[in-house]
C-alpha cells in the first residue's frame, strides 16, 4: 500500500504545493514578528520601567527560539514537517496572547513569557525553509527556499506599521492601543497554523523517506535517524568543511543583525524623540518618532525577505560560496553606514535596510550549502543545531546589544558588530578561491 501510493503521486507536484502551502503560512505568521521587533523594546522599557531592559524581549524570544529548535526538528524527524511546524505556529499564537495580556495587567514577567512563546514561532518559520527543500531538485534548492523566506516578507513588513490600526483595533475590543498589534499577530499565527495542518499532506519530509527508501530497493518506510542531539549535530558538521563555513554564515549573519536590529529603535526614539524611552506617548516629536520607527523597521525586514529571490537565484546560479561572500560583503557596508551616519535617521535606515539585505543573502546561501553538504540521515537534526546555534547568537547579541550601547554608543556598537561579518567573509573568500582552482568544485556545487 504504501509502495503504491507513494509511487503514484508526483513529487515535483507535491514539492509545488509544498512550497506554496508554507510561504502562505509564512506570509500570515510573518505580522507576529514584526509587530514584536517594532515595539518589543519599547513595551520592555514601560513595563520594567528600565532602559536597561530594552533588549530583554529579543533575547527572550531568540533564546527562546534557540532552545526550541533541536525539540521541534526532533518533532520533524519523528513525526513529519507537519506537526513541528504546527506545533510551533500554535504555540507562537498563545505568545502573542499572553503579550496582550502582559499590556493589560502591567506585568513584565508575562510579557517576557509571551516572547518566549512567541520565539517558538520563530523557531518554526526558520524550519519552513529547510521544509521547501525535501523535494526540492538539487539545482532549485536555492530557489524553493528563497521563496518560502520571501513570503514572510508582506506579513512581517506591515506588522511595524499596524501600530495605529492596532490601536484602533484595541480600542474596539477594550485593550490598551499598543495591545492591539498583537490581535492581529494572533490571529494571523491561528490562520498559518490551521492552514499547514490541513494542508500539508503528503508530509514533504516523510515522503522524501518513502522514496529514497524505494530508490534503494527498500519496500519499507526506511528506518527512522537516529535521535539527533547538538553533539551529534556537531559531528556531522565537522565532516564537512563546507557544512562548517556555512554554519558559521547563518550564525554570524544572524548575531549581527539582531545586536544592531535590536537597539535601533531605541536609538532613533532617542534621536528624533529627544526624550528617553518609556516616556513616549505625549510630545510630537515622540509621535515622529514613533513613524520613523516603523517605517525603518519595515524597511529593514523588506530587505530581509524582499529580495530572497534573487539571493535564491544567484545561490543556484552563481555559487553558494559566491551568495555567501555578497551578504556578509552587505553586512560590513551596513553597520559602517548605519554606525558612522548615527546622527542621521536617513542613514541609519539606509544602514538597516543594507542590514537586512546581507542578512538575508547569507542565511539562504548558508541554509542551501548546509542542507547538502551532510549525509541525508542527518540533515534534519543538523538544521536544529544551525537554527539552535543562530538563535543563541540572536540570543548573545540581543543582551549584548544594550550593554554595548550603553558603553560605546551606537556607532560603536554596529563596529563590534562588524567583527563577526569581516571574520566570515574571509574565511569564504578563501575557500572560494580554494575551490575554484581545484579540479572540481564540490562546496559550490555539491552533489545531490
Amino acid at each position: 500500500m504504501t509502495t503504491t501510493s507513494t509511487t503514484a503521486l508526483d513529487p515535483q507536484r507535491v514539492q509545488r504545493r509544498t512550497v506554496f502551502l508554507l510561504s502562505s503560512a509564512q506570509l500570515l505568521s510573518g505580522v507576529g514578528n514584526g509587530a514584536t521587533l517594532s515595539i518589543g523594546s519599547l513595551l520592555a522599557v514601560d513595563l520594567s520601567g528600565s532602559e536597561a531592559w530594552a533588549g530583554s524581549i529579543t533575547t527572550v524570544l531568540t533564546l527562546a527560539a534557540a532552545i526550541a529548535a533541536l525539540p521541534l526538528a526532533r518533532l520533524a524527524e519523528t513525526r513529519g514537517r507537519r506537526t513541528g511546524l504546527v506545533t510551533g505556529l500554535v504555540a507562537a499564537m498563545m505568545g502573542a496572547l499572553l503579550i496582550i495580556a502582559s499590556v493589560v495587567g502591567q506585568s513584565f514577567v508575562l510579557l517576557l513569557l509571551g516572547a518566549a512563546f512567541l520565539g517558538l514561532g520563530t523557531a518554526a518559520n526558520l524550519q519552513a525553509r529547510f521544509a521547501a527543500v525535501d523535494l526540492a531538485d538539487p539545482e532549485h534548492r536555492g530557489r524553493s527556499l528563497s521563496t518560502v523566506v520571501w513570503a514572510i516578507t508582506i506579513g512581517a513588513v506591515a506588522g511595524p506599521n499596524l501600530i495605529q490600526p492596532g490601536a484602533v483595533v484595541g480600542e474596539a475590543l477594550g485593550l490598551p492601543p499598543i495591545a492591539g498589534p498583537f490581535v492581529f499577530s494572533a490571529a494571523g499565527l491561528f490562520l498559518a497554523a490551521v492552514l499547514l495542518f490541513a494542508g500539508l499532506r503528503p508530509d514533504p519530509l516523510l515522503l522524501s523517506r518513502r522514496l529514497a527508501s524505494q530508490a534503494s530497493g527498500d519496500a519499507g518506510e526506511g528506518a527512522l535517524p537516529a535521535r539527533g542531539t547538538i553533539r551529534s549535530g556537531l559531528r556531522a558538521v565537522r565532516s564537512s568543511p563546507s557544512a562548517m563555513l556555512a554554519l558559521a554564515a547563518v550564525v554570524a549573519a544572524h548575531g549581527v543583525m539582531v545586536a544592531v536590529m535590536s537597539m535601533t529603535p531605541l536609538h532613533l526614539q532617542q534621536l528624533v524623540g529627544g526624550s528617553p524611552a518609556g516616556h513616549h506617548g505625549g510630545t510630537t516629536d515622540s509621535a515622529d518618532a514613533l513613524v520613523i520607527i516603523g517605517l525603518t523597521i519595515s524597511l529593514h525586514i523588506a530587505g530581509m525577505f524582499a529580495l530572497s529571490p534573487l539571493w535564491g537565484w544567484l545561490t543556484d546560479k552563481a555559487g553558494r560560496l559566491q551568495t555567501i561572500a555578497m551578504g556578509h560583503g552587505l553586512l560590513l557596508v551596513a553597520v559602517f553606514i548605519a554606525g558612522f551616519g548615527q546622527h542621521e535617521p536617513g542613514l541609519v535606515t539606509a544602514g538597516l535596510i543594507l542590514l537586512g539585505l546581507g542578512w538575508s543573502a547569507a542565511t539562504i546561501a548558508g541554509s542551501t550549502l548546509l542542507a547538502e553538504s551532510v549525509a541525508p540521515d542527518a540533515r534534519v537534526t543538523v538544521q536544529g543545531v544551525s537554527d539552535t546555534l543562530m538563535g543563541g547568537a540572536g540570543a548573545i547579541g540581543g543582551a549584548t546589544s544594550g550593554l554595548l550601547l550603553a558603553w560605546i554608543g551606537y556607532q560603536g556598537l554596529n563596529i563590534a558588530s562588524s567583527v563577526l561579518a569581516a571574520a566570515v567573509l574571509a574565511l569564504t573568500l578563501v575557500m572560494a578561491v580554494r575551490s575554484a582552482g581545484a579540479q572540481d568544485a564540490p562546496a559550490l556545487q555539491p552533489p545531490a
